[in-house]
């Protein structure tokens, strides 16, 4: 699995209808905070940063994407509001490729932020369909990420769980390897040996 945050130049289109209201304010951030389908459609919660308060929040009322919209908090800085709108068409489409981002999702200037983890086969598949449909992107970070227990035997995730938690790895160290043998009940040569190759596992994980 990878863990991306990616940036993408969004359309203002039946489902991208915030990437327009943005591109109308580009100064404003809007924040999506929370996504979640109800009945046929999405209820959202968004948090704008701008000094255009009004102007956008009259914005949502021209809006005929938003059934319904309250606005939670506004002051000269930031407003809150909460609405609801018909479930896009790519969102079901989304959701199967496991590609959903994990929120919070930023948009400014017809731009979205946002991070997700998804296969590396799956962002390939992504990153394929904007280039084919011409949608500029830009990865911002890509970290990988691992099930430990793959990357170590169940005596391994033992012995250097005992370790971490007595403090071995503490600077200054909380227990010594003979210590450490000692708790577990088996000599030092043993548990010398299964650090070493534990250690040596999660070292190479890291580099790579």
């Amino acid at each position: 699995m990878v863990r991306v945050r990616l940036q993408v130049e969004i359309g203002a289109d039946d489902d991208n209808w915030l990437a327009g209201v943005s591109t109308d304010f580009p100064d404003a951030e809007f924040t999506i905070l929370t996504s979640q389908p109800v009945d046929d459609g999405v209820l959202e919660l968004i948090e704008v940063t701008t000094v255009d308060g009004d102007a956008i929040v009259r914005r949502f009322d021209d809006a005929p994407e938003v059934r319904s919209y309250d606005v939670l908090h506004s002051d000269d800085e930031l407003v809150l509001i909460q609405l609801e709108f018909p479930m896009p068409s790519t969102y079901e489409a989304r959701r199967s490729k496991g590609i959903l981002p994990r929120f919070p999702i930023s948009i400014q200037d017809g731009w979205a932020s946002g991070e997700q983890v998804t296969s590396q086969e799956q962002l390939s598949e992504l990153t394929t369909e904007l280039a084919a449909d011409n949608i500029p992107y830009e990865i911002r970070s890509l970290t990988h990420s691992y099930d430990s227990k793959e990357l170590l035997t169940e005596r391994q995730r033992e012995v250097i769980t005992e370790a971490v938690e007595r403090g071995y790895y503490d600077s200054p160290r909380g227990c010594t390897l003979v210590e450490l043998a000692e708790t577990m009940g088996v000599n030092q040569s043993a548990v010398s040996g299964v650090l070493h190759r534990a250690e040596g596992r999660v070292i190479k994980e890291f580099i790579s």
